[in-house]
Protein backbone atom coordinates (compact mmCIF):
# COMPACT_ATOMS: atom_id res chain seq x y z
CA UNK A 1 0.00 0.00 0.00
CA UNK A 2 1.47 3.71 -0.96
CA UNK A 3 1.04 6.24 1.66
CA UNK A 4 -0.70 8.60 -0.73
CA UNK A 5 -3.50 5.90 0.05
CA UNK A 6 -2.94 5.69 3.85
CA UNK A 7 -3.24 9.83 3.73
CA UNK A 8 -6.13 9.76 1.66
CA UNK A 9 -9.22 11.82 2.86
CA UNK A 10 -6.48 13.75 5.36
CA UNK A 11 -6.67 17.37 4.81
CA UNK A 12 -2.66 18.34 5.21
CA UNK A 13 -4.15 21.67 6.23
CA UNK A 14 -4.92 19.56 9.81
CA UNK A 15 -1.49 18.46 10.34
CA UNK A 16 -0.81 20.54 13.70
CA UNK A 17 2.61 22.37 12.92
CA UNK A 18 4.68 25.15 14.55
CA UNK A 19 7.22 27.75 13.63
CA UNK A 20 10.45 28.44 14.01
CA UNK A 21 10.51 30.71 16.27
CA UNK A 22 7.74 29.68 18.51
CA UNK A 23 9.07 29.13 21.98
CA UNK A 24 9.87 25.28 23.30
CA UNK A 25 7.39 26.11 25.98
CA UNK A 26 4.39 26.70 23.76
CA UNK A 27 5.63 23.41 21.65
CA UNK A 28 5.72 21.05 24.43
CA UNK A 29 2.21 22.66 25.28
CA UNK A 30 1.10 21.40 21.96
CA UNK A 31 2.25 18.76 22.01
CA UNK A 32 0.69 17.69 25.55
CA UNK A 33 -2.80 19.53 24.84
CA UNK A 34 -3.16 17.75 21.12
CA UNK A 35 -1.81 14.37 22.74
CA UNK A 36 0.69 14.28 19.87
CA UNK A 37 4.21 12.62 19.97
CA UNK A 38 5.97 15.12 17.54
CA UNK A 39 5.11 18.12 15.06
CA UNK A 40 6.50 19.22 11.75
CA UNK A 41 7.82 22.84 12.38
CA UNK A 42 7.64 24.90 9.46
CA UNK A 43 9.36 28.05 7.75
CA UNK A 44 8.28 29.61 4.53
CA UNK A 45 5.76 27.19 4.24
CA UNK A 46 8.35 24.37 3.95
CA UNK A 47 8.97 21.71 6.44
CA UNK A 48 12.61 22.26 8.08
CA UNK A 49 12.41 20.14 11.37
CA UNK A 50 10.46 18.27 13.82
CA UNK A 51 9.88 18.78 17.48
CA UNK A 52 9.57 15.52 18.90
CA UNK A 53 9.18 14.55 22.98
CA UNK A 54 13.17 13.30 22.25
CA UNK A 55 13.72 16.90 21.89
CA UNK A 56 12.69 18.32 24.77
CA UNK A 57 13.58 15.09 27.08
CA UNK A 58 17.07 15.84 25.55
CA UNK A 59 17.64 19.30 25.93
CA UNK A 60 15.87 19.82 29.56
CA UNK A 61 18.49 16.87 30.49
CA UNK A 62 21.48 19.14 28.72
CA UNK A 63 20.09 22.75 29.98
CA UNK A 64 17.54 22.22 32.66
CA UNK A 65 14.68 24.76 32.38
CA UNK A 66 16.33 27.34 30.66
CA UNK A 67 15.87 26.10 27.14
CA UNK A 68 11.81 26.06 27.50
CA UNK A 69 12.74 29.85 26.08
CA UNK A 70 14.51 29.01 23.45
CA UNK A 71 12.94 29.46 19.97
CA UNK A 72 11.92 25.64 18.63
CA UNK A 73 14.52 26.31 15.40
CA UNK A 74 17.20 26.06 17.96
CA UNK A 75 16.50 22.76 19.71
CA UNK A 76 14.35 20.87 16.51
CA UNK A 77 15.54 17.74 14.82
CA UNK A 78 16.94 19.05 11.19
CA UNK A 79 17.01 18.61 8.64
CA UNK A 80 13.69 16.67 8.92
CA UNK A 81 13.40 13.16 7.24
CA UNK A 82 10.42 12.75 4.95
CA UNK A 83 8.90 10.37 3.13
CA UNK A 84 7.20 10.51 -0.36
CA UNK A 85 3.65 9.85 -0.57
CA UNK A 86 4.30 7.76 -3.41
CA UNK A 87 6.12 5.42 -0.94
CA UNK A 88 4.97 2.12 0.41
CA UNK A 89 3.83 1.94 3.86
CA UNK A 90 6.53 -0.75 4.42
CA UNK A 91 9.11 1.78 2.71
CA UNK A 92 8.35 4.11 5.27
CA UNK A 93 8.89 1.27 7.97
CA UNK A 94 12.21 0.74 6.92
CA UNK A 95 12.53 4.24 6.98
CA UNK A 96 11.77 4.95 10.95
CA UNK A 97 13.36 1.77 12.17
CA UNK A 98 16.65 2.69 10.32
CA UNK A 99 16.58 6.16 11.04
CA UNK A 100 14.82 5.06 14.80
CA UNK A 101 12.02 7.63 14.40
CA UNK A 102 8.69 7.70 15.40
CA UNK A 103 7.10 10.46 13.19
CA UNK A 104 7.45 11.08 9.12
CA UNK A 105 6.07 13.98 7.27
CA UNK A 106 4.36 13.28 3.88
CA UNK A 107 5.31 15.51 0.92
CA UNK A 108 5.09 15.50 -2.67
CA UNK A 109 7.86 17.18 -3.65
CA UNK A 110 8.70 20.52 -2.37
CA UNK A 111 5.03 20.45 -0.40
CA UNK A 112 4.20 18.82 2.92
CA UNK A 113 0.84 16.95 2.44
CA UNK A 114 0.53 14.75 5.59
CA UNK A 115 1.76 13.38 8.67
CA UNK A 116 2.16 9.97 9.75
CA UNK A 117 3.55 8.22 12.41
CA UNK A 118 4.32 4.61 13.32
CA UNK A 119 1.42 4.03 14.81
CA UNK A 120 -0.47 4.63 11.32
CA UNK A 121 1.49 2.83 9.56
CA UNK A 122 1.51 -0.54 11.78
CA UNK A 123 -2.25 -0.06 11.77
CA UNK A 124 -2.19 0.25 8.10
CA UNK A 125 0.19 -3.19 7.81
CA UNK A 126 -2.39 -5.42 10.35
CA UNK A 127 -5.29 -4.70 8.24
CA UNK A 128 -3.65 -5.48 5.35
CA UNK A 129 -2.23 -8.41 6.46
CA UNK A 130 -5.85 -9.47 7.89
CA UNK A 131 -7.13 -8.84 4.84
CA UNK A 132 -4.83 -11.08 3.23
CA UNK A 133 -5.43 -13.94 5.81
CA UNK A 134 -9.25 -13.66 5.10
CA UNK A 135 -9.35 -13.89 1.52
CA UNK A 136 -7.15 -17.12 2.37
CA UNK A 137 -10.05 -18.37 3.98
CA UNK A 138 -12.17 -18.11 1.93
CA UNK A 139 -10.29 -19.16 -0.85
CA UNK A 140 -9.63 -22.03 0.99
CA UNK A 141 -13.04 -22.43 2.21
CA UNK A 142 -14.60 -22.69 -1.29
CA UNK A 143 -11.64 -24.45 -3.18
Amino acid sequence: MEISRLIEGRASSNVISSTVDAPVREAIALLASKRIGAVPIMEGGRIVGIFSERDVIYRLADEGDACLERPIGEVMTAPAITVEKSATVLDALALMTKRRIRHLPVVDGETMCGFISIGDLVKARLDEIQHEAEAMREYIRTA
